[in-house]
């Protein structure tokens, strides 16, 4: 089932901008899951088993590296068409 995920990411931090661009890459590093960042959030297009695995992965990678932040997500079932 494809699924589209909106995220947003906060970290608790004055140096948030290089916590927001190693999540966002390490998402992109995973091939089977398109990517499409833009200002305020980044969307993810994908199975939703794939998306879902790799959000819990790079997630828990970014709290063990960086500590508190916070993740806002939206899910939808069905891909986005992204711009």
């Amino acid at each position: 089932m494809k699924t589209t995920v909106e995220i947003s990411n906060y970290p608790l931090t004055e140096a948030y901008e290089a916590q927001i661009i190693d999540f966002i890459e390490r998402m992109k590093a995973h091939s089977d899951i398109v990517v499409k960042v833009n200002t305020t959030s980044t969307h993810l297009v994908g199975d939703l088993d794939v998306v879902m695995s790799a959000l819990n992965q790079e997630i828990k990678t970014s709290f063990e590296k960086y500590g508190q932040m916070i993740f806002v997500v939206k899910i939808l079932k069905g891909a986005l068409e992204l711009y």
